[in-house]
């Protein structure tokens, strides 16, 4: 007998929804420091106003984890929607950098929701023994969102500006809250689940992959953030503005050819060939000389990081109980809060401190960490496929 796809209509419009708010909330990111300066910011408060939704994603984690342990998810994902659509119209209609901050607050808030909501959603959705296949092209959905949104933002803005530009992240936004009204399956929580749900700020059992996905994102996130500058200060003849784009192309493929070994796969291969490809990716960025070197660096990054991406989702949840699915979800996307905070930092420290050619050297000290992390909790993470 023909076995029946996971990908029913529910999943396919929560999966297509993701693509939406993850793709309104990377495409304004690009655009959040020059704008702010645009109306009058200095270059310091510019920074806080562009840093200032990571800071409030690592406050409002723990909160969005626990509530949604603890109600509907479409509820709270169609109020992340919401939050996420008044932020970006927020940043239209400005008229000083102070309220810019207090909008960017706003779609943090939503950003936070519906992260966490809908990737609890999804799990609620899928049979517990197809969740990794399931992550995978939620993971997909959420990487190939980050790495258009701001190619297409940068190209769009200096043709009609910051505030028309923005328009586009709006109307994003507003396919999300439209597309999961017609989500038929809501995510309610039952009653007796509720009653026992006392607040966390972590998911303990899903620690590991905080920390694993924390040491993985950080030179992705450095990367994203000062790639052209490195170029530009190694006056390398590369075309950096595809760089993300061939690591999405290559990152869909992947995904494609992969199918749904996710599920079958023990995690111990897919933190061997991550960490492998991370190092490769890494050292084809620190010699690259050439647009067949940065491709070769935007395929190791598909692998080291966005193929580990999903893997660490599903095993956050695979390692958690039933009634704790959000409070994972939370945790794992705390690890990325962090990495996201810190890996323009990081980066920024090194390219003050050592000569431009150190970069990604340095940044080659967080394998032996990854692997580290990975021997003293490998029999938690190996275990985490039994779990279905």
């Amino acid at each position: 007998m023909k076995k029946s796809s996971v990908y029913n209509r529910d999943v396919i419009l929560v999966m297509a929804a993701s693509f939406f708010f993850m793709f309104s909330t990377m495409f304004v990111t690009p655009l959040v420091n020059g704008y702010a300066r645009s109306l009058g910011a200095s270059a310091t408060f510019a920074g806080i106003i562009v840093g200032f939704m990571s800071v409030a994603a690592l406050v409002l984690r723990p909160i969005a984890g626990n509530m949604t342990d603890r109600f509907s998810k479409y509820g709270l994902s169609f109020a992340g929607g919401i939050l996420i659509l008044i932020g970006v119209l927020g940043y239209v209609v400005t008229p000083n950098s102070e309220l810019l901050l207090l909008f960017r607050l706003i779609n943090g808030v939503g950003y936070v929701l519906d992260t966490v909501c809908m990737t609890t959603w999804l799990a609620y959705l899928i049979p517990r023994e197809h969740v990794g296949e399931a992550m995978g092209f939620y993971g997909l959905m959420n990487a190939l969102a980050m790495a258009i949104g701001p190619a297409i933002s940068i190209n769009i803005y200096q043709t009609v500006g910051y505030r028309h530009a923005m328009l586009l992240s709006a109307l994003s936004a507003l396919l999300m809250v439209v597309m999961i009204q017609f989500v038929g399956q809501k995510g309610q929580v039952e009653v007796q689940t509720k009653q026992k749900h006392h607040f966390k700020i972590i998911q303990k059992d899903a620690l590991p992959v905080c920390f694993l996905i924390t040491l993985f994102a950080l030179p992705y996130f450095a990367t994203q953030a000062d790639i052209v500058t490195y170029v530009a200060q190694r006056r390398i003849d590369v075309a950096v503005g595809s760089y993300f784009l061939i690591y999405a192309v290559i990152l869909l493929v992947l995904r494609i050819v992969l199918k749904n070994l996710f599920d079958r796969v023990c995690f111990c291969w897919w933190l061997l060939a991550s960490t492998v490809a991370t190092a490769f990716y890494l050292v084809m960025l620190a010699i690259m000389h050439n647009n067949w070197q940065m491709t070769l660096a935007a395929a190791g990054m598909a692998v080291g990081y966005g193929i580990i991406y999903s893997v660490l989702q599903s095993t956050a949840l695979l390692l958690a109980p039933l009634n704790e699915q959000g409070l994972a979800s939370s945790t794992f996307y705390l690890g990325m809060d962090i990495a996201m905070s810190l890996g323009p930092i990081l980066g920024g420290v090194i390219d003050s401190a050592l000569p431009v050619r150190w970069y990604y050297p340095v940044m080659m000290t967080l394998v032996p960490v990854i692997i580290l992390v990975y021997a003293i909790y490998h029999r938690r993470l190996n275990n985490a496929i039994h779990n279905h």
